[in-house]
């Protein structure tokens, strides 16, 4: 076995810390596959039961509203897992998994799984843990969804995707801007409104967009429009 083979599995955080001897013989029992940006890897209700293992690439975890507008409920990086609660309580998917770029996955079925966790009560902890960041997080977001405007929303979401320059600190940056389409996923709106509301951070002077280089000019006034009323929006900027 190369020694890509092996490693195949190193990045997971999951399994940090079992042996190397068991780190390979959970290898030789994952199903491996690639998958192309864009294709879709798991359908919400489907029959599968296993856990994934994000060994390359990222992926997306998404629902649909009953419009059939998509709903970005998670990002999951190269070192990340899904799959978890289907291989636990025996029931279909609640969500659907697609690549956002091009992936390398290790599929685990739901027994095998279980036998990990409880032959290494450490992976039953972080499997915990896991479960209760989902719990936060669906609790965070049906807040926002029962509190926060669609624009109010869009502009969180500018603030989540942001990070500080590390070559002119102070400075607040979005290096690849999604689409709008994957903007309104995340912040569950529409693509009119994630374009309607950047408009008017850059007619504001607030955002200042260079390419797919999204410039946060005045950081702290996104804030304070990220829990105004939307229908204050248009009189800020029309001052």
């Amino acid at each position: 076995m190369s020694s890509e083979q092996t490693n195949r599995l190193a990045s997971i955080g999951l399994l940090q810390g079992i042996s190397e001897e068991s780190m390979r013989s959970l290898e030789k029992r994952c199903r491996w596959r690639r998958y192309k940006s864009g294709e879709q890897i798991l359908d919400k209700d489907s029959s599968d039961r296993d856990v994934y293992f994000v060994s390359e690439g990222a992926v997306q975890v998404v629902n649909f509203s009953m419009t059939g507008r998509e709903i970005a409920l998670a990002r999951l990086q190269s070192g990340s897992f899904f799959g978890e609660l289907s291989a636990i309580d025996g029931r279909p998917r609640s969500a659907s998994v697609v690549a956002l770029v091009d992936c390398l996955l290790g599929s685990l079925s739901p027994q095998l799984f279980k036998d990990q966790i409880v032959g290494h009560p450490e992976l039953a902890v972080r499997v915990l843990g896991r479960l209760a960041g989902i719990v936060r997080s669906c609790d965070e977001r049906i807040m926002y969804l029962s509190t926060l405007g669609a624009v109010e929303r869009v502009y969180r979401q500018i603030l989540l995707l942001a990070e500080e320059s590390p070559v002119d600190p102070g400075n607040w940056l979005i290096r690849a801007l999604p689409t709008h389409k994957a903007i309104a996923a995340m912040a569950s709106t529409t693509r009119e409104t994630v374009a309607r509301s950047i408009s008017l951070l850059a007619n504001g002077g607030i955002v200042e967009r260079k390419g797919r280089i999204l410039h946060v000019r005045d950081r702290e006034r996104l804030e304070k429009l990220a829990g105004a009323l939307d229908d204050a929006l248009e009189e800020d900027f029309s001052r």
